[in-house]
């Protein structure tokens, strides 16, 4: 399998990162800082600040003064402002796409189409802060008005992944400025120069200072100072599910409001009636997007019995296929892993299911060269007990599965106490009727792995999150309800 590179001309097309605080644009000075590295490559991009005790204290501080005026701004005013950064996020489109590449490692195509999807998730909210209805409930008398409003919570924080660094930032961004609050951001110390992208848009937009603010440091001690403090009403995360149950604890001691979205193992189950070549062309494509590392891959793949040969045999083709190479190569669909803890990761997990028998089928190895590359691998046969079909890999490595039934499908992927997104192929409306019924997930695709737009909720059940991003759902996540009876 090829493994494309492309001379690194990394240095200058990469922006230093800074913090933004108060409005202001602050280098690293005498701060400590830490390494980007580009993960195509290895070698660094730049040095990042991490904000100091004094910094927290001054973003705290500023998002709290400047949290009055905002709430105070019209919706029409704050949907002016969210408008006018989406629009300089999408005149701006390329130059972020290949900030993100050098960052995070994923193809251009993919990074600028995240950009975009970005600034659509700015536009969106932006209207529908504008139709953050109440409502009126009729009085138990003729003369008693009973209303229902919505108000900003306050001042948030917000953590963000390395994996998506332009999505997940803005989906947290533009639902809390759409519904009036101020937020402290800190964004992924692996990625920092998308997001900060964004935080640039709004401030260009004209948005006043301490509305947004964006810091970086050591993740716990960042999260934990920020939540220990009073100003901080709610809170919103994305990562993993252990990060996610600590925030939460921490988070119950000052009640503070939370939306996590939080780890996730796919199913995705292929009936005995799905059209084969589809299936397998569509969920290559997802399994493989960013290198696996994405939070709703498919991952654990339940075949029925009628189709598994072929499915299997189409898969393992298309999957094939992929180049992995640095993402600013347009040969390459299939970038680095984050980091080498990743390598390790995928080596353990393999490795494992291989030993309690099952069959690999293609890649399982790490890539030669530079950077931080593993094979596209498929596994089939997997034994529910390998830590695999129990840890989510977050890598590129697809679990295949026969069953005999959709009952039998439906069974298995409901083991795990996950419940982020599912996909199911099928023709039959009765069978989509019992996968809709059964499966117990936040998102489900039936023939398509489109669960993520800025008009819809984004979130899971059981142990992948609390509440959603996006839709109405995610406005309303930023307010509190207020009711007001007049007599």
């Amino acid at each position: 399998m090829p493994h494309s590179s492309i001379e690194s001309t990394d240095a200058p097309a990469y922006a230093r990162p800074q913090l933004y605080i108060a409005g202001e644009w602050l280098a690293a000075g005498e701060r400590h800082t830490e390494e980007v590295l580009n993960p195509a490559t290895g070698l660094p991009l730049a040095r990042l600040p991490h904000a100091t005790r004094a910094d927290l204290d001054a973003a705290l501080a500023a998002a709290q003064q400047a949290f009055a005026g905002w709430r105070a701004t019209a919706p029409l005013e704050r949907s002016r402002l969210l408008r006018a950064a989406a629009a300089l996020v999408r005149e701006r489109a390329d130059p972020i796409a290949r900030t993100m590449t050098l960052e995070q490692g994923k193809p251009l195509r993919e990074a600028r189409l995240e950009v975009l999807a970005s600034a659509d998730t700015f536009d969106w909210y932006a209207e529908e802060g504008r139709r953050n209805y109440g409502r009126v409930v009729p009085g138990r008398t003729l003369t008693q008005r009973i209303t229902v409003l919505h108000e900003p919570v306050g001042v948030c924080a917000a953590f963000t992944p390395w994996n998506f660094p332009a999505i997940t930032p803005a989906r947290k961004i533009a639902g809390a400025l759409a519904a009036g609050c101020t937020l402290i951001l800190k964004l992924a110390e692996e990625t920092p120069a998308t997001g900060l992208a964004l935080v640039r848009a709004l401030h260009d937009a004209g948005l006043p200072p301490g509305v947004l603010n964006a810091v970086f440091g050591v993740p716990g001690e960042v999260s934990s100072y920020l939540l220990d403090s009073p100003v901080v009403a709610k809170f919103s995360f994305t990562g993993s599910t252990a990060v996610g149950k600590l925030l939460a604890q921490q988070a119950a001691k000052g009640l503070k409001r939370a939306t996590m979205e939080l780890g996730g193992h796919a199913p995705a189950i292929v009936c005995a009636d799905a059209d084969v070549q589809q299936a397998a062309e569509m969920l290559v494509a997802g399994k493989f997007r960013n290198a696996g590392q994405v939070c709703i891959a498919p991952t654990r793949f339940y075949v029925h019995t009628d189709v598994y040969e072929a499915f299997v045999q189409a898969f393992v083709e298309r999957t094939r296929r992929l180049v992995p190479g640095n993402g600013l190569d347009e040969a390459s669909n299939l970038g680095p892993l984050a980091n080498p803890r990743r390598q390790q990761a995928m080596h353990g997990l393999i490795t494992d299911a291989v030993q309690r028998g099952a069959r690999l089928e293609c890649g399982g190895r790490p890539m030669d060269g530079p950077g931080f590359f593993w094979q596209p691998t498929v596994l089939t046969g997997v034994p529910e007990t390998a830590r695999a079909m129990n840890e989510e890999p977050f890598g590129p490595l697809a679990l295949i599965n026969r069953v005999d039934s959709v009952q039998e499908a439906i069974d298995r992927a409901n083991r795990l106490p996950y419940g982020l997104a599912s996909y199911a192929f099928t023709q039959h409306s009765a069978t989509r009727a019992q996968l809709a019924r059964g499966l117990q997930t936040g998102m489900l695709g039936i023939n398509s792995l489109s669960v993520s737009m800025a008009e819809a909720p984004f979130g899971g059940v059981k142990e992948s999150g609390w509440g959603s991003e996006c839709g109405s759902e995610g406005l309303l996540a930023y307010c509190d309800v207020k009711l007001i009876s007049e007599d």
